[in-house]
């Protein structure tokens, strides 16, 4: 078996997400068309820079894609802009710490509510949607959760998630230390190791 470098695995993304077969989510049985593409989380920049591309190839490619772009970061900070309670968290963090503020504020970035806000950003016309941010939301946000969430948000709509960790299929282990948990609803996009 070969690994592949992270460029090398990058480079497949164009054409593995203008498959017709990912698009129409077709030959993955009736589940939705999840994928992950887990990445060793020093490749953070460069998986950033890449995915600001590709967004770019898709939608001016002769397909002219619709891709959306959720950032989970972003995310967590609109629903706090929303809640007019992101200056007060900040401030918190500042004086209190990171686990003072993740107590005081889960109960506004509750699964539901999060999935709520994504799913009020997407126009519906979307034919691609990119789950980035993954890193950055922690511990505030787990990606399991989240994804096991959206199921019904995109029912039709297949969805990348970029997961700066390791996924094998079955386990997500985020930042290649924390088990965020096991979730088998996924494939992996671009495998680390070929065959």
């Amino acid at each position: 078996m070969s690994v592949p470098t992270i460029q090398q695995r990058l480079d497949k993304l164009l054409l593995a997400l203008q498959d017709s077969r990912l698009l129409n989510n077709r030959g993955i049985g009736n589940e939705i068309g999840f994928y992950i593409f887990d990445y060793d989380p020093e490749h953070e920049p460069l998986v950033q820079q890449h995915v600001a591309r590709l967004k770019l190839q898709l939608t001016n490619s002769i397909n002219n894609l619709k891709v959306e772009e959720i950032n989970l970061y972003h995310a967590i900070l609109e629903i706090l802009q929303g809640r007019r309670v992101l200056q007060k968290a900040f401030d918190l963090e500042a004086t209190k710490g990171s686990a003072v503020l993740n107590k005081t504020i889960s109960p506004l970035l509750r699964p539901a509510q999060v999935v709520d806000h994504i799913h009020k950003k997407l126009s519906g016309q979307e034919q691609l949607v990119f789950l980035t941010g993954v890193g950055a939301s922690w511990p505030l946000l787990r990606s399991h959760t989240i994804l096991n969430n959206l199921h019904a948000a995109l029912d039709r709509t297949p969805l990348v998630m970029f997961f700066p960790g390791s996924y094998d299929g079955q386990e997500l282990r985020l930042f290649n230390t924390f088990k965020d948990d096991n979730y088998y609803r996924a494939f992996p996009l671009i495998p680390r190791q070929e065959r």
